[in-house]
């Protein structure tokens, strides 16, 4: 790709390290610069239209024109553009959005911390398992299990959750104390004449094991997406965590359900965990919290971790913890309103009469000779490209082919992301319409067909 002199796109490449990058690349190939947004599309620099099939990062819920949203901050940023949650201050949009934020949570929720991004929210959940059981005296319990092929973020302590190799090497994580359990994906990791049940049974098993071998009492917190997101969209065996939680519970180790991308309808219920019947104790969530309209996340906790944490605050004299733009008051009052607006919509009915119609086409490409699994819960799925349909091979990471297919559906107007695995993740916003579903498709087809034209010419495949 040649940058044409003087564009954003040249600009960026120039000043700008990206994010889940590869920098030299990017030196020559620049970004993909988009300028503006409306509706489920966005727009790049030369004015070139894209359906956002991925709501950006898994998180433009309500897509990229919502004039609700944007009065909301733009009204706050008049109002009062900023205010902290330390030393006993706050906002009038921040205690709403509390109120409002705990009200749709599951039951057993009491209290929310506010932080910026998933990651934050991980990490300050990571913090809280820590606290807990020092305030409820078993200082050992301090270990937390992640799952291979899981994603939670990127700072330290939740890029160590992270069961992904790329997030570990050279930073020198995960750090102390994070255990890794099964995959629950059943299509690549179970044996051979193994159903789902057996496969959920199995990987429980593994996990009990785990923790016997650690012991119980040095064990804190599991860290679970209800469904994996940026390792491939994996959707676990329907009993899977019916068979976890009473290893969890027996054990006295706290689950903490990391909903960044499972929140807020995206799975058909208003929670991920509500459609897997899990009962956290600790709840995290971001990215449709605000619509991603800005940045904004929060860790919810269940009265029984709050009260014990509550006592711990009281017993020090303070619960040292927070960031500064934690409730940010224009962050809260573009939560508050994206809240609203969910509730008006009814969302979860938006959704689940939305996704017969997306499922319907991302598992079209299950006979495609590139694919080897699509896999679907609500509004989010994964179409995974193998190199033998029957043997389920993998194509050599090195080829790139999730990486070729997605380049060739920009080119044809649709974003999509490649994945660990070459998994092809669709993610798009809750406004899409049933015809905008079916634009995807005719946007999705030319990809695959150009990608397989060209993994042909290459031999990648017969």
């Amino acid at each position: 790709m040649t940058l044409t002199a003087n564009s954003y796109a040249a600009k960026d490449a120039a000043y700008h390290a990206h994010g889940q990058t590869n920098w030299r690349a990017h030196e020559e190939n620049g970004a993909l610069v988009m300028e503006r947004g409306d509706g489920i599309y966005v727009y790049d620099e030369t004015g070139k239209e894209y359906i956002e099939g991925m709501s950006g990062l898994w998180c433009a819920s309500l897509g990229f024109s919502n004039q609700r949203l944007i009065d909301a901050g733009s009204a706050q940023l008049n109002k009062l553009p900023y205010y902290h949650t330390f030393n006993h201050k706050s906002s009038t949009p921040t205690a709403e959005l509390a109120e409002k934020l705990i009200s749709m949570a599951p039951d057993n929720m009491s209290r929310v911390i506010f932080n910026c991004s998933g990651s934050e929210a991980v990490d300050t959940a990571i913090k809280m398992v820590r606290f807990y059981h020092n305030a409820i005296g078993k200082p050992l319990k301090k270990k937390v299990i992640g799952r291979i092929n899981a994603y939670h973020g990127t700072t330290i302590a939740s890029a160590s959750l992270c069961g992904l190799p790329p997030m570990h090497n050279w930073f020198d994580l995960p750090m102390e104390g994070v255990l890794h359990t099964d995959c629950p994906h059943h299509y690549r990791f179970g044996l051979e004449g193994e159903s789902e049940e057996e496969f959920a049974t199995r990987i429980a098993g593994n996990l009990e094991t785990l923790i016997i071998e650690e012991g119980p009492e040095t064990i804190g917190a599991m860290f679970a997406e209800p469904i994996i997101g940026a390792g491939g969209v994996i959707i676990p065996p329907a009993t899977y965590f019916d068979k976890i939680q009473p290893i969890l519970r027996k054990y006295d180790i706290l689950l903490v359900s990391d909903e960044v991308i499972c929140g807020f309808g995206r799975t058909g219920n208003m929670w991920g965990c509500q459609t897997y019947d899990m009962t956290p104790d600790i709840i995290t969530c971001a990215k449709a919290l605000t619509a991603s309209y800005i940045p904004m996340s929060a860790t919810i906790l269940s009265d029984k971790v709050y009260q014990a944490i509550a006592d711990g605050s009281n017993e020090l004299g303070v619960f040292s913890h927070g960031f500064t733009y934690g409730g940010h008051p224009v962050a809260a009052a573009v939560g508050l309103e994206t809240l609203k607006i969910y509730e008006e919509m009814d969302l979860v009915s938006v959704v689940r009469g939305l996704t017969p119609a997306f499922q319907k086409v991302l598992h079209s490409f299950q006979d495609h000779p590139l694919v080897g699994e699509c896999r679907s819960v609500g509004m989010v799925g994964a179409i995974e490209l193998v190199q033998n349909k029957d043997t389920k091979a993998n194509f050599d990471p090195a080829a790139k082919v999730g990486a070729t297919l997605a380049r060739n559906g920009e080119k044809h107007g649709v974003i999509v992301r490649a994945m660990k695995g070459d998994a092809i993740a669709m993610c798009p916003p809750f406004i899409i319409t049933e015809e905008q579903i079916g634009m995807m498709k005719t946007r999705l087809d030319a990809a695959f067909d150009d990608t397989y034209k060209w993994a042909k010419s290459e031999g990648l495949v017969g």
